[in-house]
């Protein structure tokens, strides 16, 4: 599949949004930094550049209330059936795979 947007930019645009979540909360960069556990250079850091751990990002959308987004917006998308066939035939087949097939 094509990305029409870059890597950078979805750093930029992540960390932007973060941003605007913990400002409309009424967190203070330090304040957040102590609730999460993320270290406010690291916080500083993600906000200016983009860049940080997995963990760390995952804290700071727990403390901002945005974790259940972040695992919601990983979920594999629903399967589009074009007919019943396809729908019975899923059902017969229901369980799903555990390892990919291609590299």
């Amino acid at each position: 599949m094509i990305s029409l947007i870059t890597v950078s930019r979805a750093q930029q645009k992540i960390a932007a949004n973060l941003r605007k979540r913990r400002v409309a909360t009424g967190l203070t960069q330090q304040g957040l930094s102590k609730r999460s556990g993320v270290s406010l250079a690291t916080l500083r850091k993600f906000e200016q550049k983009g860049v940080i751990s997995l963990e760390s990002f995952l804290r700071l959308a727990m403390v901002l209330d945005a974790l259940e987004d972040v695992v919601g917006a990983t979920e594999p998308p629903a399967r589009a059936y074009s007919s019943i066939d396809e729908v019975l035939e899923a059902e017969r087949k229901k369980s799903p795979r555990k390892k990919g097939w291609r590299e």
